[in-house]
Parts: C-alpha cells; structure tokens; sequence
C-alpha cells in the first residue's frame, strides 16, 4: 500500500506542476482574475497534499496500520474534491458548485489529524 500512495503522491504532484503551467501558459488572460485565483489555489492546495500523500506513504512504513494509509486516501479525496471543484469553478462550472470545496478541505483536515494521531500512536 505504501508503494500505491507513493506513486498517487508523484503523479499528483507531476499534475500540480502541469496545472500551474496549463494556468500561467494556457489560461492567462483568457479567464478572469478571480477564476485565476481558484485554479491556481487549486494547484496549490494539490501540491501541498502530493507532498501531504508521500508523508502517509512514508508514515505507513514506519508506523504500519491502518491511520497512515487512510490519510493518504483522504489526501486524495481532498485533492479530488477541492481542488476539483476550483479546477471546475475556473473553467466555467457554476458557481454553486464550490459548495462541495469546503467537503475537500474537512478531508484535508481529518487527513492531516490521521497522520497526527498515528506518529503519537506509532501505527
């Protein structure tokens, strides 16, 4: 499990590089300032949580169980949620779709407690 979250934190790192270019290169002045800054809060808060994945995956080989390995997975979900729906927001999808943003940021959160929770636990 440790190897799959591994991999999940690179790719989604590699996509976080690629969606910064894609918004400097590809989207500059072609959406407004406002949407410019969801997408590249997306892209932000998607690196944060690839480097946040690689943690959990190198967690889950230190202290193994089942805490690191379901933070990593909330990571993801967090990145898929939030940043998701920003990417969404940017690119033309109604506004009320950022309803869901703030289900991303509480995956975040309880992400970042599991981790907490299983280096004092140890596992």
């Amino acid at each position: 499990m440790d190897r799959t979250l591994f991999a999940t934190g690179a790719i989604l790192g590699l996509l976080a590089v690629a969606a910064g270019a894609f918004s400097a290169h590809a989207l500059g002045g072609r959406i407004s300032p406002e949407r410019m800054e969801w997408f590249q809060l997306g892209a932000r808060y998607q690196m944060y949580h690839a480097f946040a994945i690689l943690a959990a995956a190198w967690a889950a080989t230190r202290w193994p169980g089942a805490l690191p390995t379901a933070a990593g997975w909330l990571f993801l979900a967090g990145i898929l949620v939030f940043s998701g729906s920003l990417y969404a927001m940017a690119l033309g999808a109604p506004r009320w779709f950022g309803a869901i943003t703030p289900i991303g940021g509480t995956a975040f959160l309880v992400g970042w407690a599991l981790l907490a929770w299983s280096a004092i636990r140890g596992g």
